[in-house]
């Protein structure tokens, strides 16, 4: 298909016009984002934009008139409160959802009884649905998926050769989609934040509330009533990961990664190669540049990508909305302690594995340090070992070690009373050691119950007889000894079955199993 390239002449704009009434495609700007316009009320013509975009069928659009009375032929009834947000705002970057009139076909509404109406403030785009005679359904005019497109060369990009017609009328006001408000509810709701505001809204018409699917996703049975409710949406090519930190804790982050690109505020002090959106206190600056952002990443070949979080007030609601869909809901939340479990029978290698985490900015907590700080010369703790397994574990004040062991591990009775005594007082070191990224080094992980305060639990294992072999030069003891100590532990089938991820130690790159995980966890 020939796309033809028009500008904002009078005559261009009558021909684009001409295309839409023929039934044809033609993308053009609103003060949002790039439109790809068709006949709305031409069920083949708004099929064709499905197929242009590549998106699904049940995903309803939204239709654009030039003026506020064009509504009325294609609702059931103008609500009241939908007649106090038309005089408020319209025209505005806001949609206002309400019951369909027969008129409006089941294509446009994504197979709903409802439709979705506004009125925007581009004149560009007003004049073309004059120009064309008709209502004109439009989506942003890019693959289904992307970023949306802010600027003429993203549209040309992702539809030369699929539409029909694209208007270049300059780059976009906002830079995000429309607000969306459903009135056909017995509540209001917000569907998509915007430029109109939530509190801009409820200033008019009194409270509404906002949609889970908002902030939190879409459930797995859920219709989507609006546009950009997807799970996953305007999304890069690159992984995007969301980093909930302030200033400093971010930049301390993201300058410990390497192989990756930051997205964040325009005065973060980042060393990576970064691409920025807008201004730390200045959402519509956010709003603004995000898009055009993450199509920059892509340019710049980036693979991952860590955002820095915005907030979720007023137009800052609608840039977190589509970041964290970009994102797949991805977050890492280092406002409190981003804990890695690594567990596993002794003898395993556990630590050789936390050195590589230490290697890539992890602070790493031991936890037999800690069993050996808790219990060392006149230590509180070593009264209750004492009375529990012998006054003669302790000597002198300090405690004996080997004879403790050969105690405390010869049944799993044994290793369990050992546990009740030493486990609260190391829970409680580990939680007020844990800061920022932080691998927790414990053999009993799962036997202090410490897995849910973990974000993913890594296990570490090894062949038994290797294991014996490591155990015995470590520890300077024998071999039956040894097998002692491993019986008295769980068993590998349990670490397989209750840990996220498993390191295999038997001689395996164990450097690449743990970038592996990594990458998919960071």
């Amino acid at each position: 298909m020939n796309t033809k390239l028009f500008g904002t002449s009078e005559y261009d704009i009558a021909e684009a016009g001409k295309m839409i009434a023929q039934g044809k495609l033609v993308a053009f700007p609103t003060e949002t984002v790039y439109g790809l316009g068709a006949d709305a009320l031409n069920d083949e013509a708004v099929h064709n934009i499905y197929r242009a975009k590549g998106r699904p069928s049940d995903n309803p659009l939204i239709v654009h008139i030039a003026e506020k009375e064009d509504i009325v032929p294609l609702v059931k009834e103008v609500t009241p409160k939908a007649k106090a947000l038309i005089d408020a705002f319209f025209p505005a970057p806001l949609t206002i959802i309400l019951n369909k009139s027969d008129k409006v076909g089941k294509v446009v509404s994504g197979g709903l009884d409802t439709v979705a109406v506004r009125m925007p403030k581009n004149e560009i785009a007003r004049k073309l649905i004059k120009a064309s005679g008709c209502p004109i359904a439009a989506p942003s005019a890019n693959t289904s998926g992307l970023p949306s497109p802010t600027r003429v060369k993203y549209v040309i990009d992702d539809m030369m050769g699929k539409i029909d017609g694209i208007i270049d009328g300059g780059d976009c006001e906002y830079g995000v989609e429309s607000t969306v408000i459903t009135l056909a509810t017995d509540v209001p709701t917000l569907l998509r934040p915007g430029a109109i505001t939530k509190e801009m809204i409820e200033a008019v018409i009194g409270e509404i509330t906002v949609a889970p699917a908002v902030l939190e996703g879409m459930k797995n049975d859920e219709v989507a009533a609006s546009p950009g409710m997807k799970y996953k949406h305007y999304a890069p090519k690159a992984k995007v990961v969301i980093v909930n930190a302030d200033k400093k804790t971010y930049e301390d982050f993201v300058n410990s990664r390497k192989d990756a690109f930051a997205l964040c505020f325009d005065d973060d002090e980042v060393t990576i190669p970064k691409v920025t959106f807008g201004k730390e206190n200045d959402d519509l600056s956010q709003a603004k540049e995000l898009f055009d952002a993450l199509r920059e990443l892509d340019e710049m070949g980036a693979k991952k990508v860590y955002a820095r979080i915005p907030h979720k007030d007023g137009v800052g609601m609608a840039v977190y909305n589509r970041l964290i869909r970009a994102a797949a809901f991805c977050i890492i939340d280092l406002t409190k302690p981003f804990t890695v479990g690594l567990t596993g029978p002794t003898g395993a290698g556990k630590s050789y594995v936390c050195e590589i985490f230490r290697q890539k900015g992890f602070k790493v907590i031991d936890c037999d340090k800690i069993a050996h700080e808790l219990t060392a010369k006149n230590a509180p703790i070593l009264a209750e070992l004492a009375s529990e397994f012998g006054e003669d574990v302790v000597k002198d004040g300090e405690l004996d070690r080997k004879l403790l062991a050969s105690r405390a591990f010869d049944t799993a009775e044994h290793t369990k009373k050992l546990n009740a005594i030493l486990h609260p007082a190391i829970i409680k070191r580990c939680k007020e050691e844990a800061n920022g990224l932080t691998v927790l080094d414990a053999s009993q992980l799962f036997e202090a119950n410490l897995q849910n305060d973990c974000y993913k639990v890594i296990g570490v294992l090894a062949d038994d007889d290797i294991r014996i072999k490591r155990i015995v030069v470590r520890d300077n003891i024998t071999e039956q000894q040894a097998r002692l100590r491993m019986s008295a532990q769980l068993d590998r089938d349990y670490f397989i079955d209750n840990c996220d991820y498993i390191i295999y130690n038997n001689g395996e790159d164990v450097a690449v199993q743990t970038d592996n995980i990594l990458e998919v966890i960071l």
